[in-house]
């Protein structure tokens, strides 16, 4: 269980890199889609590819971001009769629809998705429309984001797991991000009560 515990925190740590850097993409998209407005009016021109290029920013941004979603449980969730269960048959209702229905459907897409996303990078398949940008960047976005959020079901089914079995804490509860000033705050604290102990033992000895 131990390994299987340091691998759901593995998975855990990669998703919430990928969700803290995914906003970069809705802020690129959001310059560029800000940039082909100003160019269209000054300049009376445009591109479809300024168009194109923002539809393929929040693709990669919704779907590379599923996984950091699910690990701080805000997909939707149907609250008001699962807040009514016990704790124990809420884990439960996680397993199976982890294990049962996340799981089957995320491998379903990457089966379906995967050689479709091979095929366009092999064909070099452009867009229909004129000044259209390649496929493959925006179909490669399936099975990445898909596998994020297979590997993050499978690290909250881990964590579920290690709670029902007593090898792990309550699963259920939101996370938060730390700020870096809550994490700096929370190294100098730590640092001052290291020092005060350190202090109170030289006394102690003395």
């Amino acid at each position: 269980m131990q390994a299987l515990l340091a691998l759901s925190k593995g998975i855990d740590r990669l998703n919430a890199f990928v969700g803290k850097y995914s906003i970069w993409l809705i802020f690129a998209a959001t310059f560029i889609s800000a940039a082909n407005a100003i160019v269209r009016k000054v300049f009376d021109t445009s591109s479809n590819a300024f168009l194109e290029v923002q539809w393929y920013l929040f693709a990669w941004s919704f779907l590379i971001a599923a996984g950091y979603t699910l690990l701080h449980r805000e997909h939707v969730r149907i609250d008001v009769i699962n807040s009514r269960l016990s704790k124990k048959t809420q884990v439960w209702i996680d397993i199976i629809g982890f294990a049962l229905f996340l799981t089957p459907l995320c491998i379903t897409i990457l089966w379906l998705s995967t050689p479709v996303a091979i095929q366009m990078c092999q064909s070099g398949e452009v867009s229909g429309n004129p000044g259209g940008l390649i496929r493959w960047p925006v179909w490669a976005a399936i099975p990445v984001g898909i596998t994020l959020l297979m590997l993050q079901g499978w690290s909250e089914l881990i964590k579920r797991i290690a709670f029902l079995t007593g090898n792990g804490p309550d699963p259920m509860g939101k996370l938060q991000d730390k700020s870096a000033e809550e994490e700096l705050a929370e190294a100098l604290r730590a640092e001052a009560d290291r020092k005060q102990a350190e202090a109170l033992t030289a006394q102690a000895k003395a």
